[in-house]
């Protein structure tokens, strides 16, 4: 009987958390233009290029001001990480997503820098089209 009651108890405050848990307010910057830059190719003196549109999530609404006054922080933290890349690394799925996550990690230090605030949560690439 004792279990039954707090097995009811346990599920119905389980029940009242589940309800009144909050709700994120997640919104989505995306970088316009399309970045376009060069990486290292396969001989010191060979050149790629890749074109990246990027979406940021941004953990609240409320910092799309703060992400957009940023924008050309972040355009040049991205650009700078594909500066150092070689071919190899742009071209393979592992490498695209160590470079994705490279790029998350400086963007979200630095913004956290600058405003003292976690505000990215994560960095999508929705076109990543590179050539020799």
């Amino acid at each position: 009987m004792t279990h039954r009651l707090l097995r009811r108890l346990f599920l119905s405050m389980l029940l009242m958390l589940s309800s009144t848990s909050v709700k994120a307010d997640f919104a989505y910057y995306g970088l316009e233009p399309d970045i376009v830059t060069n990486y290292l190719g396969t001989s010191s003196r060979d050149l790629g290029y890749v074109r990246l549109t990027i979406e940021l999530m941004i953990v609240d609404a409320k910092y799309l001001e703060i992400i957009e006054h940023h924008d050309p922080l972040i355009r040049a933290t991205i650009i700078d990480i594909f500066g150092k890349q070689h071919g190899d690394r742009i071209k393979s799925l592992t490498g695209r997503e160590e470079i994705r996550q490279m790029c998350l990690n400086a963007i979200k230090e630095q913004l956290k820098a600058e405003t003292g605030s976690e505000i990215v949560r994560n960095l999508i690439f929705t076109k990543y089209l590179y050539q020799d």
